[in-house]
């Protein structure tokens, strides 16, 4: 038994009470620690409640409740669904809790991805231990997902999910003290939806003061209208037999809007191919932060482009196919005898800039071609859109081009296993093969360590006139201008 073990389990106290954890070495983990009131009842589309106090010890030992109600089959990732109505919760990876030493650390804060419809925290890869090794505290958290937390419905506040994040940062403002940590020393970082939900917090007036870092891997932005939201919501209701408002969907249990979601966007893109295109190089993702005027004032460039966020460093990652391959799918086999042009123009492109993108990728059939297309303008444009509207601040870019070898490609989430250095871990196997490069891992959980801690990353930050991006490869070399080959494409697309 292990020194911590022997002293017997760790107990934090916290504002709401007291939590006894378990001990992985000399790592303390409290699991489903409620960060906000169960969102359930009258409270189910409202913002997020303060928690009811709790007499004795609570048990976290165990991952709470889930929002995700959808297991995925066959993921490859190890993400897992916990059934339970106490959502609003987070779990805390504290090192060297039981060290005197143990006091002002920083903090990761993790928000997992999934298109804000799926995902979920527990998952093995997110639970950080070679940030621990090194002294960071790693918390990780759920949040409404789908309708329940980004659908705008008469009578309830807009990006209730927003407010969930803002929530679970308000608590480690408060009480990460307890567990060695320093509430002025939070990094906030996240992939896919977690990663536009950093980016959406980056250009927040009303977080700013909650963290001082933001890392976001192949960031996915809302930014939509609160029209078009209310539109879906109308389209959901319909679905499901309800009243589109607060009352009517109040009556549709979670797992079956969910569901409901799924299959709308899936008919829309049967009636139009090209419809999700459209709508991803637009911003516009049918369920996500909405510009509501109020908790999100405008959408997140001219935020960031008005200076909001700019006192805080930014890591920026993307993969170079990101989710090419499964968007060429949107079309059909028979869609590569269509002329190229044609098929670009029908996503809204311009000529022009269709005429750059077949001269950039002369071997692309059609559906290959349309995949690239929306993986470039979805994630990767976005970054250099990103860093360009911060101006003065502090942005560094990376581009992980190593394809895995079991995909082929460098696709979307491959970053994952090299930001958290869990390359040894047997369910990263499947996107890794045997051998994959340690100096990656080196460079990109280096370079967010680096952030983490208040330092530079081993590169020079991004600037419009150097450009500076590190390219992830076998060997990770420092580009002046890593992304030229979509630089042209921005988001003018008519």
């Amino acid at each position: 038994m292990s020194a911590p073990e022997a002293s017997g389990p760790p107990i934090a106290q916290v504002s709401s009470g007291r939590l006894r954890g378990s001990w992985r070495e000399s790592t303390a983990v409290f699991l489903g620690v409620p960060f906000a009131a169960p969102p359930t009842g009258l409270r189910r589309f409202d913002a997020p409640a303060p928690v009811t106090s709790w007499t004795g010890t609570r048990d976290a030992t165990e991952y709470g409740p889930t929002t995700d109600r959808i297991a995925v089959p066959d993921h490859s990732m190890p993400e897992t669904v916990v059934p339970g109505e106490a959502t609003l919760n987070l779990n805390v990876f504290a090192p060297d809790f039981a060290s005197s030493e143990n006091a002002g650390r920083p903090v990761l804060v993790w928000i997992h991805g999934g298109g804000f419809i799926v995902g979920s925290p527990k998952n093995l890869w997110y639970e950080g231990g070679s940030f621990t090794r090194k002294g960071i505290i790693v918390v990780t958290v759920d949040y409404r997902l789908g309708i329940d937390g980004f659908g705008a419905i008469d009578g309830a506040p807009d990006n209730r999910g927003v407010r969930d994040w803002i929530a679970a940062l308000e608590w480690v403002r408060d009480n990460i003290g307890a567990f060695g940590g320093d509430p002025d020393r939070v990094t906030v970082a996240g992939q896919s939806a977690g990663g536009g939900a950093v980016l959406t917090l980056l250009g927040t007036p009303a977080a700013q003061h909650l963290f001082r870092a933001a890392i976001a891997l192949s960031g996915a932005l809302g930014d939509g209208s609160r029209a078009k939201s209310l539109r879906f919501t109308a389209d959901l209701a319909h679905e499901t037999g309800v009243e589109p408002n607060r009352a009517g969907l109040s009556r549709v249990p979670e797992h079956d809007l969910l569901k409901a979601q799924m299959e709308i966007v899936a008919a829309r893109r049967g009636r139009d191919r090209f419809a999700a295109a459209r709508d991803l190089f637009r911003g516009v993702l049918p369920i996500a932060p909405i510009v509501d005027g109020e908790l999100l004032p405008m959408s997140t460039p001219e935020a960031l482009s008005a200076g909001v966020g700019a006192d805080k460093p930014l890591l920026l990652v993307t993969t170079d196919d990101e989710n090419a391959q499964e968007a060429s799918r949107w079309l059909p086999a028979a869609a590569d005898l269509l002329p190229r042009g044609f098929v670009l123009r029908r996503t809204g492109l311009s000529r022009a800039a269709s005429r750059e993108f077949r001269r950039a990728h002369p071997g692309l059939r059609p559906r290959r071609l349309l995949g690239r297309l929306v993986a470039d303008l979805t994630f990767r444009v976005l970054a250099l859109e990103v860093a360009a509207a911060r101006g003065e601040g502090r942005t560094w870019l990376a581009r992980l081009k190593w394809p895995s070898p079991t995909f082929g490609q460098a696709l979307h989430c491959l970053d994952l296993p090299f930001f958290f250095d869990i390359l040894d871990e047997p369910s990263a196997a499947s996107w890794l093969g045997a051998d994959p490069p340690k100096e990656i891992a080196e460079a990109l959980h280096g370079a967010a360590v680096h952030i983490i801690l208040g330092e530079q990353p081993a590169w020079q930050a991004w600037d419009s006139r150097a450009g500076a991006i590190a390219v992830l490869d076998r060997s990770v070399e420092i580009e002046a201008d890593a992304y030229h080959d979509v630089r042209y494409l921005g988001r003018r697309l008519t």
